[in-house]
């Protein structure tokens, strides 16, 4: 079964996508509405060792915002790999996109 994973952020990245599943993404640019881009320090030192940034952007509610990123389709097993390198305080959730399409994405649950 296909999924669709929206990203704003790290999965956009050539050198992510071929160190996560091996490949590069085909995907197409869309928008998420009703939200805006956080700066957050991350503390899980897990993701941080893999040789991401300390701060990294998360989605938060806003009435008239909107975030630009690409939604990619990969497979079930795809989307469990993509749980696992995000931050722990990461969690998953699916949204509506700008084009009609549902995806999933990936947002803070606390925000420092």
């Amino acid at each position: 079964m296909k999924e669709n994973l929206f990203s704003y952020g790290t999965l956009q990245k050539d050198s992510v996508q071929l160190k996560l599943f091996g490949r590069l993404l085909d995907g197409t640019k869309d928008i998420l509405k009703g939200y805006k881009l956080s700066t957050i320090e991350i503390t899980d030192e897990s993701f941080l060792a893999k040789g991401e940034a300390k701060f990294q952007q998360t989605v938060i509610p806003s009435i008239d915002g909107f975030i630009e990123g690409t939604v990619f389709e990969i497979s079930e097993a795809e989307l469990f790999l993509a749980d696992k390198y995000e931050p722990e305080n990461y969690k998953r959730m699916k949204v509506a996109l700008g084009s009609g399409k549902e995806a999933w994405i990936y947002a803070a649950v606390e925000i420092n």
